[in-house]
């Protein structure tokens, strides 16, 4: 079978699954606080039809499968799916991301059943600030989460800090101390405003640039992009002398789109071909539950990865313009 290729001879080896939309957190930038309307759960796909898509897409070359929520670890039975998934040939990294709060009950589990990584969302080390940021959070369950997944040897395990101005970017560098002298990579993310019902003002917004000046002030940094497995779109570099990798994803104000190699299933089955663009999604969940043949879903996704645009609309000179009211939130479509 020929790669999956799309109009721009992008080569695409990734997809992110959304197996829930339900998040026991309420981060500011994802979700409003009383949460959102949540999916019925026979929209949801079921493990077997997550298992039939991610066979279909693995025999169109995907290499990378990576499960995402909501939290994941919220859905019922999911070291089952993990399993299941770990077993299909040609997936040559699964790795799941999560808020980390449930991480400490299911770290062994995971590692048994075939989980290769783990990606954990923490934007601060206080825990006041930690409960604000996430509307209810606790960050002792978090960093006991980081703790298990590096004694269960989910490795490298990375940690995903969305950088707000004057909200949390005075924990660059206490992050970085932090994690010192453990097989982690620290990735610092540009915060994105994108949803419905919660938006945080441009004034929030900070470009990567200004975070790498700040930890290049403190720390020596040696670039080592080639030796990062599932790097995707971070540019990552090595603490001097440490164990510590920090990697910078800049979305907004260098975006990495000519090179994007991804596309993203919904907790209710539609294909996504850009997180920061709606208009291009297919619901191949609906043609599943119609009982099409395998000849025809590899068809039809085959076709659809055609529509794959070239960059999403968003103006990183202009981040007041950047408020768009999205249909979707972070939480159905998995970050």
């Amino acid at each position: 079978m020929s790669p999956l290729i799309d109009r721009y001879n992008r080569v695409i080896r990734y997809l992110r699954i959304s197996i829930t939309d339900r998040c026991n957190l309420r981060c500011i930038y994802c979700m409003p606080k009383d949460g959102v309307p949540l999916l019925d759960r026979r929209d949801i796909l079921s493990y077997e039809e997550i298992e039939r898509i991610t066979r279909t897409f693995i025999h169109l070359g995907i290499t990378s499968v990576r499960i995402t929520g909501g939290e994941p670890l919220l859905r019922r039975d999911i070291i089952y799916l993990i399993s299941k998934l770990s077993n299909i040939q040609g997936i040559s990294d699964l790795s799941i991301t999560t808020n980390g709060t449930l991480l400490s009950r299911y770290a062994e589990s995971l590692k048994s059943a075939g989980l290769n990584r783990v990606n954990i969302s923490l934007d601060s080390l206080y825990p006041k600030r930690f409960f604000e940021i996430t509307q209810g959070g606790n960050l002792k369950d978090v960093l006991d989460g980081i703790d298990s997944v590096l004694n269960a040897d989910l490795t490298p395990v990375k940690i995903n800090m969305v950088v707000m101005k004057g909200i949390n970017d005075n924990e660059v560098i206490k992050m970085v101390r932090h994690f010192m002298g453990r097989p982690i990579n620290l990735r610092f993310i540009e915060c994105m405003p994108i949803n419905r019902k919660t938006f945080l003002p441009a004034r929030y917004f900070i470009p990567m640039e200004e975070v790498e000046k700040m930890i290049r002030r403190e720390f020596h940094l040696e670039h080592e992009q080639a030796l990062v497995k599932g790097a995707g779109p971070a540019d990552y570099y090595r603490i001097k002398g440490d164990l510590l990798r920090v990697g910078f994803i800049s979305p907004i104000s260098q975006h990495f789109c000519s090179n994007c190699n991804k596309v993203r299933l919904t907790a209710d089955g539609r294909l996504r071909l850009c997180l920061l663009e709606e208009r291009k999604e297919f619901y191949i969940g609906e043609a599943l539950h119609k009982g099409i043949s395998d000849r025809i879903l590899t068809m039809m996704i085959k076709k659809v990865i055609r529509s794959k645009p070239f960059m999403h609309r968003f103006n990183p000179d202009n981040m007041a313009s950047c408020r768009y009211e999205f249909k979707s939130l972070m939480s159905s479509i998995g970050g």
